[in-house]
Order: C-alpha cells, then structure tokens, then sequence
C-alpha cells in the first residue's frame, strides 16, 4: 500500500500524537526498574530509527521499553549491578538478530516449530504473575520488594487506588484516542492525588537544568547476568511477531513477506542492543501505536520517524526527567495492578486462541513446571551460573517442548495465515 504524501506539518503533529499515546507505557518500565527514564526516550527514538533503517521504512511502528525484561532486571540488578543488567540487554538483542537470521535461511515456520504457543504461553503468563508481587507493594506505598514503607499504607492506598480505577474507566469507557491513554490518565490522577496528600517531592524538579545529557550508563559484560536475561528474549519474540501480523492487518500489507520477518526481528534486535549500550530497557513494538494507526487510519511510517525525532528531543531536557522521577510510587503501583495482571492474560489468551489441549499429558507437564518455575523463583546452577525465576523457566519451557514425545506442535495461527 503506498502512502499519499501528506503535509510535514501533518507529519509532525500525527508523530507527536503517537509519541503521546505511547509515552506512558515507555517511562513506566524504567521508572519500576530504576533506570533514567530519558535514556528510555533516548533509547526508544533512536530504536525506533534504527529499527526503520533495517525494514527500508516500511512499517509504522514504534518500539520503546518491554514489559517482559522488568522481573530479570530487578533481579539481576540486585545480584550484578545495572551496567552488567545493559550487557545482557545487549545479548538479548543479539537472540533477535540470530532469530531473525533462522528465519531468512528457515523460513518464518522455524519459530512456529521452536516456540509453539504452548511454550510461549506459560511464560507469559509466569512474567506477568512473578511480577505481581511488585505491583503490590508499590500500591501499598512499599518499595517494590517489600522492603521499606515509602509512604504511609493508608494514604498510599488512597492514591494507588483511584489511579487504577481512572486507568480501568479510560480503558473501557474512552472515546477515540483518549480510550488509548488511560496510563497517562491514572498517572494524572494519581499525581494529582500525590499534590494534595503532600507526598510529591519537587526540589529535584527545581534542582534540575532545563537542557542535561540522559545519564547513559556503558555495559558491563558479564556471563551471569547475560545467562539472566538471554532466556526472556523468547517470550517478547513472539510478542514481536503478533506486533508485526498485527500492525499488517490493519494497513492491509503482509510485513512477514515484506519487507520479511526475518528483517523485522533484526531490526527489533538492533533497537535493543543499541538501547543496551546507551543504558536504556530493550525494545518491543507497542501495541497502543497499533491502535493508534488503527482509530487515525494514518499509516505513514515517516510518523513513526517523527515520534522518534521527539523522543529523543525529550531525553535532553533534564527538569522533564526529573519531573517522571517525583512520581510517587503508589501512583506507579496502582496502574501496573492492571498492566502486570493484563501481561499474564496475553499468555491465557495465547492458549485458548490456540486452542492448546491442557488435558493432553505433554501440554499439561510444560505448562505446569514453567509456571510453578517461572512464579515460584526456582533457581538451578552455581554461582554466576545460576538461572533463575522467568530466565529458568523459559528455557524449561523450551527443552520440555524439544524432548517430551509426541509434539506435533500446535500452530500459530496468526503466523500460519500470513504465509
């Protein structure tokens, strides 16, 4: 489909709208993780770029921080420390790009074959769960581990819980494009909340310069925390997939043939090694954008480019960063009751859509000991070679899937019609 040449000026505004709907999902994940949220923007932008780079920009989309990386990286921050977290992040972009490489000499049946549904879905359904814990305590005015009482419980609790309701209503309620923002609109609420309780601290705010360099962190490569994170590339590759078939069904064009699977995977794995260097989450397609381009009917991938174009503009203003770190952790914890519950049923709805026979004894086995092993924390190894939690139970999922009898592998629907 080609795409009627429209006015810069156009251009310029559809990109900030997309930058928009997807910002709060974007600043989220670093914000849980303890990562600059300008080097997410940075990172997100210039992913973004690189990513049309390598699709010859072909395909509007925007890629920004993963979901699926927040419990490995709270994990393996705490054991290597953030700079050995980002060389893992580098390696997990290295498993797109070797993904992406099968497919072009394999075809896009190879990932069907190696990541059947019924290996994906207990792992997303393990990420979404282990993580619940966290959003918990962030509600209750924890620290996300439960180890301090950032603010008291009770007015915590009168902040977190009707910044989760305002998401749920804009969710179900929205019109338009304000139904593709309720985490910008929880996030408003529930800061406005923070104001009145007199939680919000702002001398960071006023200590910040107006223009900063993101404070990029250089990664540290370390075989521990590349064991720790390489694992959970398998679950967001699939998640890349449905992006891609997803974003097709919309413009009317097949990007899994053009410009190829094999090409966007690589892209997907560049934006996340590259975000890795610069200290920046890994990058995944967002499907708040692909609702966007689905409502405003605007298909032109230069949007995409002016999206990113402010993104990274974004990242150089410091009092904006530290504005996105005042945001009281209740506020954050009621939005992500939704968002981490919301991971977990992509993962239910994976099976049922599937139709994966759980009475048949090979599915029931995989799907049993990878969520018992992803949710459960179950660690195997020694030392720097331990797996653990999601990175664990993604390579279980895989080897039971390779070794039990009798899998004939339930196929991706969604990657079956498009080939």
């Amino acid at each position: 489909m080609s795409h009627p040449e429209e006015p810069v000026g156009r251009q310029v505004l559809a990109g900030a709208q997309m930058l928009f709907v997807a910002f709060g999902a974007l600043v989220l994940m670093p914000l849980i993780t303890g990562m600059d949220p300008n080097v997410a923007l940075f990172t997100a932008g210039l992913g973004t770029l690189l990513f049309q780079l390598v699709t010859k920009r072909q395909v509007p989309v925007f890629l920004a921080s993963s979901f699926a990386f927040i419990a490995p990286i709270i994990a393996a921050k705490g054991e290597f420390g953030l700079p050995a977290v980002m060389g893992g992040v580098v390696a997990a972009g290295l498993v797109y790009m070797v993904l992406g490489f099968a497919v072009r000499l394999k075809g896009p049946g190879f990932i069907d074959r190696l990541l059947p549904p019924v290996v994906i879905a207990p792992v997303i359904i393990s990420i979404g769960l282990a993580l619940s814990p966290v959003a918990v305590n962030m509600a209750m005015g924890k620290a996300g581990d439960g180890s301090a009482q950032l603010i008291t419980y009770h007015t915590a609790m009168f902040i977190s819980m009707p910044a989760l309701i305002t998401t749920l209503l804009v969710a179900v309620l929205g019109k338009g494009l304000f139904r593709l923002v309720p985490i910008l609109a929880g996030v408003a609420v529930g800061y406005g909340l923070s104001f009145a309780f007199g939680v919000v601290d702002t001398s960071g705010i006023a200590a910040a310069p107006w223009l900063a360099m993101p404070n990029f962190i250089t990664p540290e490569f370390n075989i521990g925390a590349i064991l720790f994170m390489v694992p959970v590339a398998l679950a967001p590759a699939i998640e890349h997939i449905g992006g891609v078939v997803a974003i097709g069904s919309v413009t009317g064009n097949n990007y899994v043939r053009k410009p190829g699977l094999h090409r966007t995977l690589l892209g997907d794995g560049v934006a996340t090694s590259a975000a890795g260097l610069f200290g920046g989450p890994p990058n995944t397609t967002y499907a708040e954008v692909t609702g966007a381009v689905m409502l405003t009917r605007n298909y032109n991938p230069k949007i995409m480019t002016w999206a990113a174009i402010f993104a990274i503009a974004l990242a150089f203003i410091g009092k904006f960063g530290a504005g996105l770190l005042s945001i009281p952790v209740p506020v954050m914890g009621g939005i992500l009751c939704l968002l981490f519950g919301s991971i977990a049923v992509v993962g239910l709805s994976t099976l049922i859509r599937h139709q994966v026979d759980l009475s048949e004894a090979r599915n029931l086995i995989i799907v049993s000991v990878t969520l018992v092993f992803g949710i459960g924390g179950m660690a195997i190894g020694y030392g720097e070679f331990t797996l653990s939690g999601i990175s664990l139970c993604a390579i279980i999922a895989l080897l039971l899937n390779l070794v039990l009898p009798g899998g004939k592998g339930w196929r991706n629907k969604q990657l079956s019609e498009e080939l």
